[in-house]
């Protein structure tokens, strides 16, 4: 038992499971490759502000009026804009990460603005020290901005290149299946290819029940199936 639990605690992986059956593994971003991100976006911000200041410094009090604007906005919009266009900052971005709900979701306006306006509490009483306690006490590396928005920070899965399916007319299966038998028989539909004909031949003739056809022609079945479930009918 205490092993279990030691494992969960060092377990950065979060899994979970979509109304639609889909199971997602989120791998949590701890603090020092948020705070590698961090700086990133820090130095960009910082050359942000600079071309500001070069460019208002030369049209007196309203220069600078429209300069402390830009400041304001700069620093409390620049994340907010990217992580509802793609999910991270420029920071995050280049260190693989991206900012989801604490339910595998992509993020929302809200829960954004939250999370960056709340880096003010983060930072207190200097140089984040309050949001790495935060991080370091929270089993999702949540800091209080994450927290009050529902928030994560995780890993960006590489796109992965769907398998095609093997060309099969698409048959509707006549009775209804379950989300883990409809995950089977794509698999074996997946698989196909690298199995040989007599296995093939073995593994669709156990659903004679449900096929009612035995040898090649309960392959071509299974197959219709799949394409039915991933294609739909045409």
């Amino acid at each position: 038992m205490a092993d279990r639990e030691a494992m969960t605690l060092t377990d950065t992986v979060r899994r979970h499971e979509t109304p639609e059956g889909i199971r997602l593994e989120l791998r949590l971003a701890g603090p020092v490759v948020r705070a590698c991100a961090w700086s990133i976006d820090m130095l960009i911000r910082a050359i942000l502000y600079g071309l500001v200041s070069g460019v208002f410094a030369f049209f007196g009090g309203v220069g600078t009026s429209v300069m402390l604007i830009m400041f304001f906005l700069i620093e409390w919009f620049y994340p907010v804009v990217f992580e509802l266009y793609n999910g991270a900052s420029p920071g995050k971005k280049s260190m693989g990460l991206v900012v989801i709900q604490d339910n595998g979701t992509p993020v929302t306006f809200s829960s954004s603005l939250i999370r960056n306006l709340l880096r003010a509490a983060d930072f207190l009483p200097f140089l984040y020290a309050t949001g790495l306690l935060s991080m370091l006490i929270n089993n999702n590396f949540q800091r209080l901005g994450d927290l009050a928005a529902g928030t994560l920070v995780v890993y960006r899965e590489a796109d992965l290149e769907r398998i095609k399916l093997a060309n099969a007319e698409s048959l509707r299966p006549p009775v209804d299946l379950s989300v883990d038998e409809q995950r089977e028989l794509i698999r074996f539909a997946e698989r196909c290819p690298q199995l040989s004909q007599e296995r093939q031949i073995e593994l669709a003739t156990s659903l004679y029940p449900v096929t009612g056809k035995r040898g090649p022609a309960a392959v071509k079945e299974i197959l219709g199936y799949a394409a039915w479930l991933t294609r739909g009918s045409r």
